[in-house]
């Protein structure tokens, strides 16, 4: 069955940067494109970046574009979500998706606080 599991959040000052990871499993990674959204608290989840199969084309939510920065390792199966310059409106739960056929991860915390 399709699973996705994130790592890598934490607690970072405003400023820093976190990676996060997500190792799919279940399907042929390759052919599909793979989404990160996240949700703060009381918010409607959102999304924040998306990659295509070929790994060559990227799009990003207007809040993050030019600080995170998504990325693909078929060979790992995974798909990487590097942020950079956060700041303590990222701070939020963030998932990874695979949009065709909707699967959720259980998400990651990423908290933004000095």
């Amino acid at each position: 069955q399709v699973q996705l599991v994130e790592s890598g959040g934490g607690l970072v000052q405003p400023g820093g940067s976190l990676r996060l990871s997500c190792a799919a499993s279940g399907f042929t990674f390759s052919n599909y494109g793979m989404s990160w959204y996240r949700q703060a608290p009381g918010k409607v989840r959102e999304s924040v970046a998306y990659i295509d199969p070929t790994g060559k084309s990227t799009t990003y939510s207007g809040s993050v574009e030019g600080r995170f920065t998504i990325s693909r390792d078929d060979r790992k199966n995974s798909v990487y979500l590097q942020m950079n310059s956060l700041t303590p409106e990222d701070t939020a739960v963030y998932f990874c998706y695979r949009p065709r056929g909707g699967y959720w991860g259980q998400g990651t915390q990423v908290t933004i606080s000095s």
